[in-house]
């Protein structure tokens, strides 16, 4: 969302049509707010759209969902926030990035939240324990303990000669990147390889970024789960691809755009277990009672065509554990 739409959004709601108004009171509503743009993230809205009809929800029919998009300018999540709780939404739900629901959460202490996070909520200070996530905060996380070595473990496995390995890292996303950042460099350490962390914030510092990359002689490349960089996802997949670094991503729809190999949680797992979790709210559980939920399997998706333009075999290793093989 532009800002000049989000600004024409705030403007417009003192003259909602009275038909709109009336339909709200008549059902519950929520507020979605995230962090990227609407455009390719349809897959999300389709699995945030099941959990809740899983639990006798459907838009427009018996629950009414409002959107704000962020479009990557997380300087807006705070006012997106504080709209919908100036509308008295029933539940504020954030399907993309840790800034959002801490964004939520700074707006309000009472109304609830569902989060769907691919990092850890308790040390972004989002819920003080997943078993017993307190406050009004609760949700899911694509996160698994020690994600990032294995992504590395697979990147070893992949070029065995490569000792220095690119990272990319939003300096605006600090809580998911810094934390990631230490592990990769703890992993690294026992496989004798060095972590180059190359911040990446604005459009204009991707093709910076990979210009660096070029210099270093990386030999693979690490992308964090970051919402920036999955709204811009075909361009850095375009990128690694001209500049010719294996590059390992964390989500499989990298790969099935055209990415080389992505390693970590369904793209749609947390939007499914928030939308169930938004309707199990709707209809009366305590938000106490619902733990933050973890994946119990992670996917590994890897693509022949691209590592066959970058001279590329997947070990048997690689493609004994791959959960899906894009020919």
């Amino acid at each position: 969302m532009r800002r000049r739409e989000f600004v024409g959004l705030v403007g417009g709601a003192a003259v909602w049509p009275l038909a709109a108004r009336a339909q709200q009171r008549a059902m519950p509503v929520i507020g979605v707010l995230n962090s990227v743009s609407r455009d390719g993230y349809e897959f999300g809205l389709s699995a945030f759209a099941e959990g809740l009809r899983r639990q006798g929800y459907v838009e427009d029919r018996n629950v009414s969902i409002q959107y704000s998009w962020a479009d990557g300018h997380f300087d807006l999540l705070p006012s997106m926030a504080a709209e919908f709780v100036r509308r008295r939404v029933a539940v504020i739900v954030t399907l993309q990035g840790t800034i959002a629901a801490q964004a939520a959460r700074a707006a309000t202490s009472t109304i609830p939240i569902v989060f769907a996070l691919g990092s850890d909520p308790v040390a972004a200070g989002l819920v003080k324990s997943l078993n017993r996530p307190d406050g009004n905060l609760t949700g899911a996380t694509g996160i698994t303990v020690e994600l990032g070595q294995k992504r590395l473990e697979l990147v070893h496995d992949l070029v065995p000669k490569a000792t220095k390995i690119g990272f990319l890292t939003n300096p605006g996303n600090r809580t998911y990147s810094d934390t990631m950042q230490e592990e990769l460099q703890t992993a690294a350490a026992k496989l004798g390889k060095e972590i180059h962390a190359i911040p990446v914030a604005g459009d204009g510092d991707l093709d910076t970024a990979f210009q660096r990359l070029s210099q270093l002689r990386v030999g693979a490349l690490l992308v964090s789960n970051d919402p920036y960089y999955w709204s811009r996802r075909g361009r850095i997949i375009g990128l690694a691809a001209r500049h010719r670094i294996p590059t390992v991503y964390s989500r499989g729809e990298y790969a099935r755009a055209g990415g080389l190999m992505s390693y970590g949680a369904s793209s749609t797992f947390t939007m499914l277990v928030a939308g169930e979790y938004t309707g199990r709210i709707l209809k009366g559980e305590r938000l106490g009672d619902l733990p933050v939920v973890q994946p119990a399997t992670l996917e590994l998706v890897i693509n022949l065509k691209a590592a066959k333009a970058l001279d590329l075999d997947f070990s048997p290793f690689i493609a004994a554990r791959a959960t899906e093989i894009i020919e």
